[in-house]
C-alpha cells in the first residue's frame, strides 16, 4: 500500500509540482525549432558549415551595398563611372556621386551592417574553435583558423578604408552583456595585420576546394594593407615571394592570362591570375548561388539578351574612356592632355541610334573596349553596341555601357541565370585581388625601394598582355574593331615621380571597374586634386548629375558613422568623422 498513490492524490502531486515548475524561469526556456546552438555546431562539420557563411557574405548577398566589388565606394567615387540609369532609380546613389554624403543614407547604413555580418560571422567561427568537437583534428582547427582571420581582415579592412576606425570586436566580447559599449578609438591596421599574418604563417600553399583562401592570397591581402600604410618595405618583402613563389588553389603558378578580357570570363573563372575572388555559380536551383553585384548594372531594356535588361546603371566616364588615348609609341597621356580638345574620345552623345555615327579613328589602348562598351563597337559576342538604344537616360548617364562584368551570348543559360527577375545574374567571380593588381602594387614597393627598373619590368607585363593582338576587338571581318595601338615603356626609368606616374596610371587603365580607384586616390594622398579634376570636366558633360560636385578634402575621403548607429549607442561611444 505504501507504493501505492491514490488518484486523487497523483492529482494533488501533479498540482503541486506544476506549481513548483511555474516558479522558476527555465520552464519557459524552450529551446527554437529550427535553430542550431553554438554547442551543436562545434563539430567539424558544423564549423565548416559556417565558415561557409562567412565567405557567403563576401557579396554581400542581399545587402549588394556590402559587397567587395565596390563598384559604388571604390570605382563610382574614384570617376570610373558615374551611377548612369536614371536620377529616380536607387536615387541614394546621387549623393555618393557628387560628395554629398548624408549620415542618415540607408546605402551607407548598409555598407556599414553588411560588413559588420561579416565580422560576427567569423567571431562566430573562432568561439566554435575554442570549444570544437574531438573531430576537429589540430590541423583542421590551424587551416580554418587561418581562413576565418584571413576573412575577418578582409571586413575590417573594408570599414577601415571606409569609415576610417570603427569598433573593434572579435570573439572575446560577450554580445549579451556589452558590445553596444565598445568605441570606435581603437587603431584598425594592427588588429587587421595580426589576422593576416596569422593567415600567411598558417594557411596551406593551395587548398583543395576553389575559392579557398590560401597562403599566398593572405600574404597579397598582408602587403595590401601594409601599402595603405606606406609600410613598402615590408609589401615588397611579400610580393618578392609571392611572385617567385605563389601558387593558386590548383597549385599553378600566379601569371597574367593570355588574353585581358579572359581574367573577367566566367567560362575562365579561378584562373592563374584570381589571387582572391567571390565565387559565383549559375542554374543550381538557388540564384542566390549567382553573381548579384552587377545584376543593375547591364545595357538597359533592348540591351543583350532582349527586353528585361536591367537598368543601365554604372556607367563609364568619359574622363575614363579619354585616358585610354594613345601616343604615336603607345604609351598614355600621363600629361592629363588626352581630356584636351583633339584627344577627346569621339562619342555619339546626343544622337539617337537610327542617326549616322562614325566610332573614334585615332589612336587607343586595347583595354578600351574590354573596359568599356561604346557604339559602333561589338559588345562581346552579341552585336556592335547601337548606342542610345542601350542606354536608359543619356543625358544623366552619357554614352557608355559597362562591359567588364557582362557576360557572353555563349553563357545564356549555362554560365548566366535566368531563374530570377532580370538575366543579370552571372556565374562571373569578382576578383578581389588579381595577378595584374600585384604586379602593380609591387612596383610601387619597387620605386619607393629605389628600384625603378625593376618596377618598370612589372608595368611592362602588364602591358605586354595587353598588346597580345589575339585579344583586340574584331569585328567579324577579322579586322580590328578599333584603331588599337599600345607600348611597352623602353626608355629606362630615372625619376620617381615620373615613375610613381606612370605606375598610378597604369593602375587607373588596367583596373578601372574594379573598384579600386577612389581607395588607391586616397591612399596617395591626390583624392581632392585628381576627384576634384574629374569632376570639373564630367560636369561639364553630365551637368544635371555632376554640376557643382565637389571632393571636400579631410572630410570625403572616409564615409560618415551611420547616425543611426550613434542613435542606437550614443555619441559618446561612436564618435562621428570630421566634417559630418
Amino acid at each position: 500500500m505504501r507504493n501505492m498513490i491514490s488518484r486523487g492524490g497523483a492529482l494533488l502531486l501533479a498540482g503541486i509540482m506544476l506549481i513548483g515548475y511555474s516558479c522558476k524561469e527555465s520552464f519557459l526556456e524552450v529551446p527554437v525549432t529550427g535553430q542550431l546552438d553554438e554547442e551543436q555546431l562545434a563539430t567539424k562539420k558544423g564549423i565548416e558549415g559556417v565558415l561557409v557563411s562567412v565567405y557567403g557574405q563576401l557579396n554581400g548577398r542581399s545587402n549588394r551595398m556590402a559587397s567587395a566589388s565596390n563598384w559604388v565606394w571604390g570605382s563610382i567615387r574614384g570617376g570610373d563611372a558615374n551611377k548612369g540609369t536614371d536620377p529616380g532609380d536607387f536615387s541614394d546613389i546621387n549623393p555618393i556621386q557628387r560628395f554629398e554624403y548624408l549620415t542618415t543614407q540607408g546605402v551607407i547604413a548598409d555598407k556599414w551592417s553588411g560588413l559588420y555580418e561579416g565580422v560576427a560571422r567569423a567571431n562566430l567561427v573562432m568561439r566554435l574553435l575554442g570549444n570544437a568537437k574531438e573531430d576537429v583534428t589540430a590541423d583542421d582547427r590551424k587551416r580554418i583558423e587561418g581562413e576565418t582571420r584571413f576573412l575577418r581582415a578582409h571586413y575590417y579592412f573594408e570599414l577601415k578604408r571606409g569609415f576610417n576606425n570603427t569598433p573593434y570586436v572579435d570573439e572575446s566580447v560577450d554580445y549579451g552583456t556589452g558590445i553596444e559599449k565598445v568605441v570606435n578609438n581603437v587603431e584598425l591596421y594592427p588588429k587587421i595585420e595580426a589576422d593576416l599574418q596569422f593567415a600567411y604563417a598558417n594557411l596551406p600553399e593551395t587548398q583543395s576546394v576553389a575559392g579557398r583562401t590560401n597562403k599566398w592570397a593572405a600574404g597579397a591581402y598582408l602587403a595590401k594593407v601594409y601599402m595603405y600604410q606606406k609600410k613598402f618595405a615590408d609589401a615588397k618583402t611579400i610580393y618578392d615571394a609571392l611572385i617567385a613563389n605563389g601558387k593558386t588553389t590548383n597549385g599553378k603558378k600566379y601569371g597574367l592570362v593570355a588574353k585581358f578580357q579572359d581574367a573577367f570570363k566566367a567560362a575562365n573563372d579561378n584562373n592563374e591570375e584570381s589571387v582572391f575572388a567571390i565565387q559565383a555559380a549559375a542554374n543550381t536551383g538557388s540564384v542566390n548561388n549567382a553573381n548579384p553585384d552587377f545584376d543593375l548594372n547591364w545595357p538597359y531594356n533592348t540591351g543583350p539578351n532582349g527586353p528585361g535588361n536591367c537598368c543601365g546603371f554604372f556607367a563609364p566616364s568619359f574622363e575614363l574612356a579619354n585616358s585610354f588615348r594613345t601616343t604615336a609609341d603607345g604609351l598614355p597621356l600621363l600629361d592629363g592632355s588626352y581630356n584636351a580638345s583633339g584627344n577627346e574620345l569621339k562619342t555619339d552623345m546626343g544622337l539617337k541610334s537610327k542617326d549616322a555615327f562614325t566610332p573614334d579613328a585615332g589612336r587607343v589602348d586595347p583595354r578600351l573596349d574590354h573596359s568599356v562598351g561604346r557604339r559602333g563597337i561589338p559588345f562581346l559576342d552579341w552585336i556592335d553596341h547601337p548606342g542610345n538604344d542601350w542606354i536608359r537616360n543619356q543625358a544623366n548617364a552619357g554614352p557608355y555601357s559597362p562591359k567588364k562584368y557582362a557576360y557572353y551570348k555563349a553563357d545564356v543559360g549555362s554560365l548566366q541565370d535566368n531563374s530570377s527577375w532580370t538575366p543579370g545574374y552571372t556565374a562571373i567571380n569578382v576578383n578581389i585581388i588579381r595577378f595584374a593588381d600585384v604586379l602593380l602594387m609591387a612596383a610601387e614597393a619597387e620605386i619607393e625601394a629605389g628600384s625603378l627598373e625593376k618596377a618598370r619590368e612589372y608595368v611592362n607585363k602588364v602591358r605586354e598582355r595587353a598588346s597580345n593582338p589575339a585579344s583586340f576587338v574584331k569585328r567579324s571581318s577579322g579586322e580590328n574593331a578599333a584603331n588599337y595601338v599600345i607600348g611597352l615603356y623602353k626608355t629606362p626609368w630615372t625619376n620617381k615621380d615620373e615613375a610613381r606616374a606612370a605606375v598610378r596610371f597604369e593602375r587607373k587603365l588596367e583596373l578601372s571597374g574594379e573598384g579600386h580607384r577612389f581607395f588607391d586616390l586616397v591612399r596617395w594622398g591626390t583624392a581632392e586634386k585628381d576627384i576634384n579634376a574629374y569632376l570639373s570636366y564630367e560636369s561639364k558633360k553630365l551637368s544635371g548629375a555632376l554640376g557643382g560636385a565637389k571632393f571636400t578634402p579631410n572630410k570625403n575621403e572616409y564615409l560618415p558613422i551611420p547616425q543611426d548607429q550613434i542613435d542606437l549607442l550614443g555619441k559618446d561611444v561612436l564618435i562621428q568623422n570630421p566634417g559630418y
